[in-house]
């Protein structure tokens, strides 16, 4: 398919989120470390920008939504989730792959210590959203198969969808401020106003889908 002006205009501002989440890090106080290390953690938090641009990526956006067609918006909308996903997924296994090239703790147990350290809430948060990430996805992934299953409209399994990403990105953003080693003020407040005005459209596009009932006229029965 041919782009047309709203798939430049959406290309152009995933481009710049991607831009600003890199000036975020590049002005960040954390000590650098090896390249390895800091090219994972961009890519990390490239991911998860991504992801928080999600919200606005869809149909509860009307600037998005006049902009492009639908097809090519939830085509764009798959593409970039499944892709920042698939890092966040493997978020856990990227941590301890640089010990792979140091000396010290083996790898295998840095990653069993860190899925099995219950006793620092950031951790715990770190894994209940890779949970949820988890079940996000595979909700997904199997959307038609679950709806004819359970006998779900696709308004339902829509709330579904949106009520596990909003879960997803509140435990991961916090997870994000309370451990993150980039997560400092510039870049906490990126997150925190991509996460609170996307999960805000996505509120304010769903309570005006419930339907409304009509006054019942004064001194008819009840």
């Amino acid at each position: 398919m041919k782009p047309d002006l709203g798939t430049r205009l959406v290309t152009a501002a995933i481009m710049l989120l991607l831009a600003t989440t890199f000036v975020c890090y590049a002005i960040g106080d954390a000590p650098r470390r090896s390249l390895l290390k800091e090219t994972l953690s961009l890519l990390t938090l490239s991911s998860f920008a991504l992801v928080l641009g999600q919200f606005h990526l869809t149909r509860c956006n009307p600037v998005v939504e006049g902009q492009i067609q639908p097809r090519r918006l939830q085509w764009l909308h798959k593409a970039i989730a499944y892709g920042a996903l698939s890092v966040l997924l493997l978020h856990p296994v990227l941590i301890v792959l640089p010990r792979y090239f140091e000396a010290g703790v083996r790898p295998q147990d840095a990653f069993i210590t860190m899925l099995t350290t219950f006793d620092n809430l950031g951790t715990v948060l770190g894994l209940a959203a890779w949970v949820v990430m988890i079940a996000l996805g595979l909700t997904s992934l199997f959307r038609l198969r679950l709806m004819k299953h359970f006998a779900l409209r696709y308004r339902t399994w829509r709330y579904i969808h949106a009520g596990l990403a909003s879960g997803f990105v509140g435990l991961a953003l916090w997870h994000a401020i309370d451990i993150g080693r980039h997560t400092d003020l510039v870049m906490s407040g990126l997150f925190i106003v991509l996460a609170v005005t996307g999960i805000g459209l996505l509120a304010r596009r769903y309570h005006g889908e419930l339907p409304r009932h009509a006054p019942t006229p004064q001194g008819a029965k009840t």
